[in-house]
C-alpha cells in the first residue's frame, strides 16, 4: 500500500506506468512529450526547440527519410557505408541469423562478437574472447533481451521501426589485446563539432567519457555517471581522416553521429546514430545542452 501511495504522489511514476503499459496507445508526439518530461524533468517544447535534446525529439517526428532505416541497421549499414567510403573500413561479418538457436558456433572462430541488428546503446552486444569458456546461456539471455526490445515503441526512434531483428557475428578486433576506444564524432549539418571518446565500454566499472573538439582539445563537459580520464590522450594520427569520413557520411543530414575505431593504425566504421541516448542525455554543466542545440539547425 505504501508503494501505491508513493506512486500516486509522484506524477513521473504515474506517467512511467502509463507509458510502459500503453505505449502503443499514444501518438509519437504525445508519447515523446511524456517521455521527455519523465527523463529530463522538463516540458518538451517542439514549437521553439532550443536545446540539443529538444531538437533531437523534433527530428524524430519531422525528419524521416527511408534511407535512415538502412543506416541504423547494423547489418545493412555495412554495405551502405562501404559504397560511400570504401570496403576497407568495414569490420567483416561472419554470419547472420534470425534467432540465437540458429547460430552455428562451429563455423565461428575462437574469438568473435555477436550483436543484434536493431539494438542501440551497446545493450545487444556479446564479446567472445575464447570459445572454450564462452557462456552461451548468458549470451542468449543478453541477445534475447535485445531482440525483445523495440527502440521505436520505447523511444519513438522512427528509423528503427522497420529494421529486421536479427543477430550478426563480426570478427573480433583488438589492438594487441587492449580494449578498443570508440570515437563518436557528432556532426551538425554535415560538420564535425565534437568527439566523444568512450573507453572501458564492456569492462568492469563505468564507461569512461572524454569530450574533445575537432582540434583535439579536451572540453569541459561530461555526462553524469561517466567518469573522465585523468588526462587528455594523445591526438590520434588518423584524426583528420576520421573527421573527413564523418563529413562525407553526414552530408546533408541535420545531425548524425558517426562512430569509428582505430585498430592497428587503421580506421574502422562502428555505427551511425541519429539520436544519441535517444535525445535524453543530461550534460554537466547543463548549459552544454543549449550550446550543442545552437549548433543544430533544423530543416
Amino acid at each position: 500500500m505504501s508503494k501505491l501511495i508513493r506512486a500516486i504522489k509522484s506524477p513521473k511514476k504515474i506517467l512511467t506506468f502509463i507509458l510502459n503499459k500503453g505505449a502503443k496507445l499514444f501518438s509519437d508526439k504525445r508519447f515523446l512529450k511524456m517521455k521527455f518530461y519523465i527523463e529530463m524533468g522538463q516540458k518538451l517544447d517542439l514549437d521553439n526547440s532550443k536545446t540539443f535534446n529538444e531538437k533531437l525529439q523534433w527530428l524524430k517526428l519531422y525528419n524521416r527519410k527511408p534511407e535512415y532505416t538502412t543506416m541504423v541497421d547494423k547489418y545493412a549499414v555495412k554495405e551502405y557505408v562501404a559504397n560511400i567510403i570504401g570496403e576497407e573500413h568495414i569490420i567483416p561479418t561472419l554470419g547472420i541469423w534470425n534467432s540465437f538457436d540458429e547460430i552455428d558456433f562451429n563455423s565461428l572462430p575462437n574469438q568473435f562478437v555477436l550483436k543484434t541488428t536493431h539494438g542501440g546503446g551497446g545493450g545487444g552486444v556479446v564479446i567472445c574472447k575464447d570459445k572454450n569458456t564462452f557462456d552461451k546461456q548468458r549470451a542468449k539471455k543478453v541477445l534475447q533481451k535485445s531482440l525483445n526490445s523495440d527502440i521505436y515503441w520505447n523511444y519513438r526512434e522512427w528509423p528503427y521501426k522497420d529494421v529486421p531483428k536479427r543477430i550478426i557475428a563480426e570478427q573480433f578486433m583488438s589492438n594487441n589485446g587492449k580494449d578498443l576506444e570508440d570515437y563518436k564524432i557528432h556532426c551538425f549539418n554535415g560538420e564535425p563539432k565534437f568527439i566523444l571518446v568512450c573507453g572501458n565500454r564492456y569492462g568492469k566499472g563505468a564507461m569512461i567519457d572524454d569530450f574533445y573538439t575537432p582540434e583535439w582539445e579536451l572540453m569541459d563537459v561530461r555526462r553524469p555517471g561517466h567518469p573522465r580520464s585523468e588526462k587528455a590522450s594523445k591526438t590520434p594520427e588518423q584524426l583528420g581522416q576520421m573527421l573527413e569520413l564523418s563529413r562525407i557520411l553526414s552530408k546533408d543530414i541535420p545531425f548524425l553521429r558517426t562512430d569509428f575505431y582505430i585498430i592497428q593504425g587503421r580506421i574502422y566504421f562502428g555505427e551511425l546514430t541519429f539520436f544519441p541516448a535517444s535525445g535524453m542525455s543530461k550534460f554537466e554543466p547543463q548549459e552544454w545542452d543549449k550550446k550543442f542545440g545552437n549548433w543544430l539547425k533544423l530543416p
